[in-house]
């Protein structure tokens, strides 16, 4: 026994080994048909080397061949599964036929080992998809194809079941245990070659089991428990007919034995001519009171104690199993007189043997019925239910993440359809619910495009000879954040604005509201532009949690002298123009934005406009306007823009511009408020 394990354990082995080598050298590639050939090849080979070097038990030789071609079908490519069982099987036949190898099982195994292949595939395409089976299932499809291979054996020998049940009772459970632990072996290193697998006993949450995984396994223990209760309450019945059966058969061949011992007996003649069969390996012993066998089996033997211990117990009509002559055995005792005693025994084994061959016969079909059943009924399962729960969930999937136009059609069950015209329905009224929103939200947020901009100075027609002064903003999203202002602090002052907060939308439209009036408030009281700053930048930072600020040019030019004083709260470079010049860019100072943190203090410069002179500010869309490429437009486009149009007026200047920035972006979606303001100074105000 020790000596059997160790030799099919080295052969499984063997198979593990092979396969990981296999696997490594075309796990990279395609499974082309050559690749596809030498697999099945090189497994075929390991059949038929089973077939040949088999190891021996028992008197019987026993192997792993299915081991094989399974391993080929499952976890390489189903026509190698295929291709190793046919030449494994093929040749088993041819060696059992014409060589004599195993000649008795020829047929059963050279069938099953060419069913392997087949089954394998089968399972490889339609059940696991190509995926790699885990270890429970490799072991429990190793063992099936061996209980199958045990179970043609005795159909196959219905005349010979006496011997068929000898090779059977021999081979099954070793081939049976070998061949399903050499598949569950070799799943579980190809599962951790390929996907890090790793063994877990952490108990998974309910929600966490896929639906097919839990009726697989409610379908094992029903159907198991179903048809393991049945072999047992078949296998009781079974006993106790076998038992009666003994009985009926002892008590028939006790009958023929008393008539012909009160023959031989009347005719004085000796006990010893006394000649009868009991079963085919049973026996009759007639014994005096004193222990001697005087006829039967045993004649003059004496029985031992302990046997005489035994037979002393029993009466008249007696029929129990005992241990007798050190055998195991069903015994019948009657009393011939009162000095002698008939013993008839009938060994266990030979009473049970009709017994265990059909236990054996019927256990491998229930199994084979059971793998059938389990395999079917989850193929339906998966057809009818899973897959089309995964569809729902597919399409459910779409519609969480926002495509509200899928359609859940899955209509082949009345249940189905229910859920698809239910989900479609919800679908649609939310539908309905979002278009009512979005409209409400739209005309809500259209109201507030005309508060922001009626909030901006959209009156630009001051007499061409004091100055002239121009601006536009177009918003990225309904509301901005950019904003630009101008308005006189003095008869003679204009003060200008250009300002951008950060974000975007109503968070930053409502903080680019606030900013202006807290900047146009403290101007107008006819502070210098870095104390206009600093008094906003104190009176913006208090509540502001969101954290929000805004980067603010502000120029205050005296229109008498073109004198003009400016400030730069981290916004972009104001571009200049001298008379007869072209845009050229100022680099001013800078200092922090508006609304970052309390208590700052701003710097400032000034600017000396002569008649002509043209100043352009404007926010960072501008230069940061980005085309399909991810290209932006850049200062240099910025002034080339510009100074190819320096010629024209403020309000068709600026249009200009956001002309070339359009043209350039083409299709892609405006990134960024563009908002810009151009002022002219002409020459001294007249009052």
């Amino acid at each position: 026994m020790l000596a059997m394990i160790v030799k099919m354990s080295l052969i499984v082995l063997g198979h593990v080994v092979l396969t990981v080598i296999l696997w490594n050298l075309t796990k990279e590639k395609k499974v082309t048909s050559l690749i596809r050939i030498i697999i099945g090849v090189i497994y075929g080979g390991c059949a038929v080397l089973s077939t040949h070097f088999g190891v021996g038990f028992s008197h019987m030789v026993i192997n792993v061949r299915d081991l094989g071609p399974m391993a080929a079908g499952l976890f390489f490519d189903p026509g190698a599964g295929i291709i190793a069982g046919l030449i494994g099987g093929i040749e088993r036949y041819i060696a059992g036929t014409y060589f004599g190898v195993g000649s008795y099982t020829r047929i059963a195994c050279s069938l099953s080992t060419c069913l392997s292949g087949f089954v394998a595939a089968a399972l490889n395409l339609y059940i696991f998809k190509t995926k790699k089976p885990s270890a429970t299932y490799a072991f429990f499809m190793g063992a099936v194809m061996e209980v199958f291979h045990m179970y043609v054996v005795f159909v196959t020998h219905r005349n010979d079941m006496v011997m068929a049940f000898y090779v059977v009772k021999t081979c099954a459970i070793p081939m049976i245990i070998f061949t399903g632990i050499g598949l569950a072996l070799i799943s579980l290193v190809i599962r951790y070659l390929a996907e890090g697998y790793h063994l877990t006993f952490k108990k998974k949450k309910d929600e966490e089991i896929k639906v097919s995984q839990q009726f697989q396994f409610w379908l094992f223990v029903v159907t198991g428990s179903i048809i393991i209760f049945s072999f047992i309450f078949s296998f009781n019945i079974q006993t106790q007919s076998a038992i009666q059966n003994a009985r009926d058969r002892l008590e028939d061949i006790a009958s023929d034995i008393r008539s012909s011992y009160y023959t031989v007996n009347k005719y004085g003649s000796d006990l010893g001519i006394l000649s009868f069969h009991v079963g085919t390996d049973g026996t009759f012993d007639i014994i005096n009171n004193s222990g001697v066998v005087v006829a039967g089996k045993h004649i003059g033997g004496f029985l031992g104690e302990a046997d005489q211990a035994v037979i002393s117990e029993y009466e008249d009509g007696t029929f129990k199993e005992d241990t007798l002559f050190g055998e195991r055995c069903f015994c019948y005792t009657e009393k011939l007189t009162s000095t002698l005693i008939l013993l008839l025994r009938l060994p266990s084994e030979e009473v049970y043997s009709e017994r265990d061959a059909a236990a054996y016969e019927s256990a491998f079909s229930d199994i084979l019925l059971f793998a059938v059943i389990y395999v079917l009924i989850s193929m339906l399962v998966k057809s009818i239910v899973v897959d089309n729960l995964d569809l729902v969930n597919e399409s459910l999937n779409k519609i969480t993440n926002g495509n509200l136009n899928e359609t859940v059609s899955v209509y082949n069950s009345s249940e189905f359809a229910s859920l698809s015209n239910d989900i479609n329905q919800t679908v649609d009224v939310l539908k309905s619910y979002i278009e009512a929103a979005e409209k409400r939200i739209a005309e809500e947020l259209e109201f507030a495009r005309t508060i922001q901009e009626s909030a901006l100075p959209r009156t630009f027609n001051y007499p061409k000879d004091m100055f002239e002064i121009y601006a536009t903003m177009d918003t990225a999203k309904e509301v901005g954040g950019d904003f630009y202002d101008f308005f006189f602090v003095s008869p003679t002052k204009l003060c200008m604005v250009m300002a951008d907060v950060s974000g975007k939308g109503i968070p930053a439209a409502l903080f680019m509201m606030r900013s202006k009036t807290a900047i146009k408030t403290t101007a107008e009281s006819g502070l210098s532009p870095a104390e206009v700053l600093k008094k906003a930048n104190d009176t913006l930072c208090e509540g502001n949690e969101a954290d929000m600020f805004v980067t603010v040019w502000l120029g205050i030019v005296d229109l008498n002298t073109g004198y003009m004083q400016c400030a730069n709260a981290g916004h972009e470079y104001p571009i200049i123009k001298r008379e007869g010049g072209d845009f050229e860019l100022y680099k001013d100072k800078h200092c922090m934005a508006v609304g970052a943190m309390e208590g700052l203090s701003f710097k400032e410069y000034d600017i000396q406009l002569n008649t002509g002179d043209t100043i352009f500010v404007y926010t960072d869309g501008i230069p940061e306007a980005i085309n399909k490429n991810e290209e932006q437009f850049g200062l240099d486009r910025t002034l080339s823009v510009l100074n190819k149009n320096k010629d024209v007026s403020m309000d068709r200047l600026l249009p200009r511009v956001k002309s070339e920035i359009d043209a350039f972006v083409g299709e892609a979606d405006q990134f960024d408020d563009v908002t810009m303001l151009g002022f002219k100074y002409v020459g001294k105000q007249k009052l």
